[in-house]
Order: structure tokens, then C-alpha cells, then sequence
């Protein structure tokens, strides 16, 4: 039997002044997505507990160590992965195996930071995976140009060892121009390294009139990019 209370047009019956509420109704009362604030002290309990439900413990140890550079002992690595100190210790060592991160044997315990030459190799990797890793090249290529042509040098370092008392922009000119230099170089080594991946894939993949020839860019583009 239908409520007779309702109707296709809406309820016929309608709360009494004593059936409302004292206070008027905010949409924060009938927010379904509203966050109880009781539950976390602040927005950085709330981040943690996220994280902590949405990743494994050993996603986080290897996130946390992939950002150290400076050794940490397992217990700070720990505080901060929100593991137990011996879950961060023996992801660690195992890490450690793998040549992921360094452990480093002090005095006052194990210390544990990200493995340089491994976290370099991870970036030039990501770099070789990238559709515009060419016009990548041409564009620290001008910016490097635009600095020799601007002071008329072709090594940052001999701004830094000339008698001229250089200002703060110039400086920083000096920093930019080394980062540059440095992404170059990983820039064309992802170059060289995605170059040799197309070399082995040309020589291995079956495929019609393949002769193992190089699937490589002319000679005139390739040298531009050195």
C-alpha cells in the first residue's frame, strides 16, 4: 500500500516546529563526504593515514629512501616510511642487495641512503622513454649557447675564478648554467641508451627484408645532438 504521506510532487505531511532542529541545517550537516576533524589532530595526520592505508610498507621504506641523500639511520627512515624500526631495517638491507641504497657501518649503527649511480641509471632510463627526449637536447643546447654568447665563455667556472666581482644574477647564472651542463649530459646519455635499445631490437625482431641494418637517425642529426 502506498505511504500516504507522499506524493509525485513531494510529501504532503511536514515536520512540526517542534520536530526541527534548534539550530538551522548547514550543508556541512548533510555533507556525505565531510571528514570527522576529531579523528586527526591535523592535516598531516590525516595525509599519513591516507598513505599508510593506500600503499605496503615496503612501498613506503622505498619511497622514503629513494629521497634520502644524506645517510639516516633506520630508525628516522622508519618514522617517517610509518613502519616499525625492524620492517625499515630488514627492507633496507635487502635494498641495500639489490644496490638500490648504500649502507654505511658508524660507529653508532647502520646508516642507509639512496645508492647515487643507481638512482642516476633510474633517471636516464625514464629519460630514454620519452617521446621528446631530442627537442629536449635542442633546448638545453640553446640555453647553454645563451650563456656562452653572454659571456663570452665557454666554462661557468671561469666566471667564478675571473677578478670581476660578479652580481647575485650573475651567480645565479652560474648555477642554472651548471645544472644545464649536467642535464645535457644525462640527456645524451638517455639518448645514447635508447639509441642502443633500437639497435638491438632492429638486429633481434623477425620481420621482412630486415638485415640487422642500424634504425638509427642520419649521421648529420645524430652528430647535432652530441
Amino acid at each position: 500500500m502506498p505511504d500516504e504521506s507522499s506524493s509525485p510532487d513531494g510529501p504532503t505531511e511536514f515536520p512540526t516546529d517542534e520536530e526541527l532542529p534548534d539550530e538551522p541545517v548547514t550543508v556541512a550537516d548533510i555533507d556525505p563526504f565531510a571528514v570527522d576533524g576529531d579523528t586527526y589532530e591535523d592535516v598531516d595526520d590525516f595525509a599519513a593515514a591516507e598513505w599508510k592505508s593506500e600503499t605496503t610498507a615496503d612501498e613506503r621504506i622505498r619511497t622514503v629512501s629513494n629521497e634520502t641523500t644524506t645517510p639516516k639511520s633506520a630508525g628516522d627512515l622508519a618514522d617517517v616510511a610509518l613502519v616499525s624500526e625492524t620492517k625499515a631495517r630488514a627492507t633496507l638491507d635487502k635494498l641495500a642487495e639489490e644496490g638500490i641504497v648504500r649502507s654505511h657501518q658508524t660507529d653508532s649503527g647502520t646508516l642507509y641512503d639512496r645508492d647515487p649511480e643507481w638512482h642516476l641509471l633510474k633517471q636516464i632510463r625514464k629519460l630514454a622513454g620519452s617521446e621528446t627526449l631530442v627537442d629536449q637536447i635542442q633546448r638545453v643546447k640553446q640555453e647553454l649557447a645563451e650563456y656562452r654568447a653572454t659571456y663570452d665563455t665557454t666554462d661557468p667556472e671561469e666566471l667564478l675564478i675571473s677578478d670581476a666581482k660578479l652580481t647575485q644574477a650573475e651567480l645565479d647564472d652560474v648555477s642554472h648554467w651548471r645544472t644545464a651542463e649536467r642535464e645535457l649530459s644525462h640527456l645524451r646519455a638517455a639518448y645514447r641508451l635508447k639509441e642502443a635499445k633500437e639497435q638491438t631490437l632492429s638486429l633481434t625482431e623477425p620481420g621482412e627484408g630486415r638485415t640487422g641494418s642500424r634504425t638509427t637517425p642520419p649521421a648529420g642529426n645524430q652528430s647535432s645532438l652530441q
